[in-house]
């Protein structure tokens, strides 16, 4: 919001500085964006005369002036404007002086042959318009030698500031000179209003349809107007604060909404169809031409002002185009009313519409300011456009909205850290406009005054009638944890100084912080970094995608269907993140990128009538070929990448991978025959993996070859806390032994070689798998399996005789688990 000084002082009987007042805004809260003042770069320009105006003897584009600057001295200018002559006044600037429209500073010069000593300027060069057909032409009443910012008119700083969302009050220039004068800058200034007399009977009456739309409003005509340009001092002040004039009536509202913060509107009478205005809900299918030009189709939940013809106005945010006034206006209809801010927020976020109105009204206005506002803007028409003013029409009731909330004393030093004396605490309140209504030596309680509605707890929100009986519900709901305590110690610390209010440390509770993430944060993180070890590109997905994609991966529960999707293609929750994966491979692919590599930590969601409904998931899916480097060439992705990229995962996570064991049950989006599970005993899946089902690749539009996984991070067991031992570096080196068994082709590799690891497990440190055959030379049904077992120890070096004996007892071991033969 902006205000001129000039207009906050009509409000503020203060001799404070510009400095002063903007720096006690911000340390009361009020935030200082910015200032803009003329006077700082035209301040030293003066009025000056031109004596005599002759042509350059050397330039025919130019003359030569003699300029008189109000001080005795003349000065000689060379000039290019066609309209400098002999005798006209006007703004000098001499060397030193800062040019802002060029953005030079003046220098004494020469110009062909002759001395330049001064320089007369334009409009775009003092940088107040685009005018630069010629220097400024002042009136002959221009006082010689004096400032021209001054005479102008343009030593009025214009100071903008930022609103928080709870201030409704501070929208306003009387809202900033009450806080001022509270902070000690100053006395307020009264604002008395003198009714106006009825000359007639209203033309147009209120109705109020729908408490919803509306819960009191006021209006009154004003007949025998004159709409034309508003004066010069109104134009002034509404383009000073970013406004354009639009006329007498349309203005006046505006000086109205930035003055006191009391939006208002005029209807043209002659255009409202019917004799009554009626506040209601909008009907199906109605639109509004609203004034900015635009048209807006209205929905149920839409508060409007209507006639017998429909829609006129959209309440508290905008009005409409047919009933506005122009220059034709002879009787106009005030209209002042009261609306609910939590609907006026809603329309003008579903319509996209922000006008002052609005921003007024959704943060709440005074809703004891409605008579006194309405005689004000009556007696301004009739000053500026002349008339006579109608009787007042009125609906619905002034809200009860007399509220009152106490402050214990101690609270202010407990909350805010600043000891002030009870006089002090008390003192500060009533600068603010708070009333006493009880005190004693612990406590104060105070009346809370109209225009600060955002002090306030949940029972005052429930009684309050300026809400629909549905607001005030939610409102009490969500708002029972809030204390008006809290709210008074806030405008006590900041009336002193926000920089006042001293700097106090948390409390240490402990000599080592906790961690900043949780464990369950800390395994998405690592897992998003192993993914993208691995070549992965890291991807963010929607939760949802279509429900016929959705069921290639999984259930499509009813409980998981969106009844109000964003897009009518992401109406499921999806069931894991592999399909949002691979429908995005499948994307790259139709693009000419077949060869992707894509990881998500994201969320898998199950019916939640079955238990737990979402799943933390690092999923990722490979598709086409793998990099060609110096090690390998490009080959197709099989389900041995899935498989490794779960591994990786589950090894940076902790999980011991001498207890993970592998099943064939993967779930029927995956390739029945080359997928797999990898759990931690019969009942914990850790992860999935394997190629998706051909059915599914044909369904997304996908030609090559492509393998998924999927890791449950919630499946996977926090690492108990132990002390950081010595690292296990035994003294003797390991020794390896190859065995290559004959199983039927049924076998696992995985019972070969967890019965191997657990045939003397003091000794055998690691066991893996290192060839599979099947061919003509084997049985058929049969298949070799050969695996290397490491073998560590740890107390001497081992002899043959114990090296055979471990051998003989892995050998014994796979047999009686798989009934394999050693291979000869």
């Amino acid at each position: 919001m902006k205000f001129p000084l000039s207009w906050l002082r009509e409000h503020l009987d203060t001799d404070a500085t510009l400095e002063a007042i903007s720096t006690t805004l911000s340390a009361i809260g009020i935030e200082v964006e910015g200032i803009e003042n003329p006077a700082a770069d035209l301040g030293k320009f003066r009025i000056a005369r031109v004596i005599e105006a002759v042509q350059h003897p050397n330039a025919d584009r130019l003359r030569q002036l003699r300029v008189d600057v109000g001080d005795g001295r003349e000065l000689s200018v060379v000039c290019g404007a066609p309209n400098a002559r002999t005798g006209m006044k006007g703004v000098l600037a001499v060397p030193g002086d800062f040019i802002p429209g060029t953005g030079i500073t003046l220098k004494l010069g020469e110009i062909r042959g002759v001395k330049s000593e001064a320089m007369m300027l334009s409009s775009r060069e003092m940088g107040l318009g685009d005018d630069h057909s010629g220097i400024v032409d002042l009136p002959e009443d221009a006082p010689l030698g004096e400032s021209y910012v001054k005479w102008a008119g343009l030593d009025d700083p214009v100071i903008e500031i930022k609103v928080t969302p709870n201030r409704g009050d501070a929208l306003s220039v009387r809202g900033i000179a009450r806080d001022l004068a509270a902070a000690g800058l100053g006395t307020l200034k009264g604002w008395e209003v003198a009714p106006v007399a009825a000359a007639y009977p209203a033309p147009l009456h209120w109705r109020i349809a729908d408490p919803r739309a509306c819960t009191w409003v006021l209006g009154r005509a004003v007949r025998g107007v004159k709409n034309g340009p508003s004066p010069q001092w109104l134009q002034d002040r509404l383009v000073a604060i970013g406004l354009r004039p639009i006329s007498a009536l349309v203005d006046i509202t505006n000086y109205f909404t930035f003055a006191v913060g009391r939006p208002l509107h005029v209807f043209d009478v002659a255009k409202v169809s019917g004799t009554e205005l009626t506040m209601r809900m909008a009907r199906p299918g109605e639109e509004l031409l609203a004034l900015n030009g635009k048209t807006y189709a209205l929905t149920e939940e839409d508060g409007v002002i209507a006639d017998a013809n429909g829609a006129e106005a959209l309440g508290g945010i905008i009005g409409g185009e047919h009933s506005g006034c122009d220059e034709t206006t002879t009787e106009c209809f005030i209209e002042c009313a009261l609306f609910d801010p939590v609907r006026i927020a809603l329309s003008g976020r579903r319509h996209d519409v922000r006008t002052d109105a609005r921003s007024r009204f959704e943060r709440g206005i005074d809703p004891a300011l409605l008579p006194k506002a309405l005689e004000a803007a009556t007696r301004m028409i009739q000053e500026l456009c002349g008339g006579e003013a109608s009787e007042i029409s009125e609906a619905g009731a002034q809200p009860a909205w007399q509220r009152q909330a106490t402050l214990r004393f101690a609270r202010v030093r407990d909350l805010g850290g600043l000891d002030l004396p009870e006089e002090e605490v008390v003192g500060r309140l009533e600068r603010l406009g708070f009333t006493i209504a009880a005190r004693d030596a612990a406590q104060v309680t105070v009346a809370v005054p109209s225009w600060r509605n955002d002090i306030a707890g949940a029972g005052a929100l429930a009684q309050d009638p300026s809400l629909p009986a549905d607001r005030a519900r939610t409102a009490a709901e969500g708002c029972a944890a809030i204390e008006p305590e809290c709210d008074l110690v806030e405008e006590v610390l900041r009336l002193g100084g926000l920089d006042a209010v001293p700097a106090v440390s948390l409390p240490v509770t402990s000599a080592v912080p906790r961690p900043a993430l949780s464990p369950k944060q800390v395994r998405a993180a690592l897992a998003r970094r192993v993914l993208a070890s691995r070549g992965m590109q890291d991807c963010v997905t929607y939760g949802f995608l279509d429900r016929a994609n959705a069921a290639l991966f999984g259930d499509t529960p009813d409980g998981l269907h969106l009844e109000n999707p964003i897009a009518s293609d992401l109406d499921q929750m999806r069931p894991t993140p592999v399909a949002s994966l691979a429908m995005a491979a499948a994307r790259n692919a139709a693009r000419g990128f077949p060869d992707v590599a894509l990881g998500e930590i994201g969320g898998a969601y199950r019916d939640p009538a079955a238990g737990i409904s979402q799943l933390a998931v690092a999923a990722g899916v490979r598709a086409g070929q793998t990099a060609a480097n110096w090690a390998a060439p490009a080959r197709p992705v099989d389900a041995l990448d899935a498989k490794g990229d779960a591994l990786a995962v589950l090894g940076a996570l902790g999980v011991p991978m001498a207890a993970v064991m592998l099943t064939t049950d993967a779930p029927g989006f995956y390739h029945p025959g080359r997928s797999g599970v990898l759990r931690q005993g019969p009942k914990t899946v850790l992860a999935t993996f394997g190629e998706l089902h051909p059915l599914v690749v044909k369904a997304l539009g996908l030609a090559g070859p492509v393998v998924a996984f999927e890791v449950f991070l919630d499946a996977i067991a926090e690492p108990k806390r132990r002390k950081k031992g010595l690292p296990d570096l035994p003294a003797f080196q390991p020794l390896k032994r190859d065995l290559a068994f004959i199983v039927d082709a049924g076998v696992p590799a995985e019972q070969v070689l967890r019965a191997a690891r657990n045939a003397e497990k003091a000794l055998v440190a690691d066991v893996t798998l290192f060839d599979r055959y099947a061919g003509d030379r084997m049985a058929e049904g049969k298949i070799s399996l050969a695996i290397q077992a490491t073998l560590q120890p740890r107390e001497r070096t081992l002899t043959d005789a114990e090296i055979e004996a471990v051998t003989a007892k892995i050998v014994a071991a796979v047999a009686k688990a798989t009934g394999a033969v050693l291979r000869g």
